[in-house]
């Protein structure tokens, strides 16, 4: 996809994960797999199997999803909120429509856990700097200090 086209689609997701959210729901199993494409190209969150109602003070710590798509604190089964999960998965998929690959691969889980939890990732250079920036920002190994739906929009 162009960068045009993956926007489109990429702000079509992070509308849908917003409102999963202000509703007290968190995904925490978004990958491409779980976003459906209706006729006109429009972009549907599917597949709420692993979804987990938020309360306010209260933390998860189920290691769920999909590896590759997976937060660093869900695959070191740290305590986490929720939202945090879902914009790290949120930068996997953009990362994923913009390069044609994954930001974090490998065939070995452990490896592929190392690479996660470390958070260093190739940036083509065909991205625009604005892009690289939003990634990292998205892709950040901290929860604490990684994007929010309102920081990216």
């Amino acid at each position: 996809l162009d960068e045009k086209e993956s926007r489109r689609l990429f702000q079509q997701i992070l509308s849908g994960v917003d409102y999963c959210h202000r509703h007290m729901v968190v995904h925490r199993d978004l990958k491409p797999e779980n976003v459906l494409l209706d006729a006109h190209m429009n972009a549907k969150i599917a597949d709420f199997g692993l979804s987990n109602m938020m309360s306010d003070g209260e933390f998860l710590r189920t290691s769920c999803g999909s590896p590759n798509y997976a937060a660093p604190e869900v695959i070191s089964g740290r305590l986490y909120a929720g939202p945090e999960v879902d914009i790290w998965s949120s930068g996997v998929i953009l990362y994923a429509l913009l390069c044609g690959t994954l930001p974090f691969d490998d065939d070995h889980v452990p490896t592929l856990f190392k690479k996660i939890c470390d958070g260093i990732f190739y940036t083509p250079q065909y991205l625009n700097p604005s892009v690289i920036s939003l990634l990292k920002h998205m892709l950040q190994v901290d929860p604490m200090k990684r994007a929010t739906i309102k920081d990216i929009r």
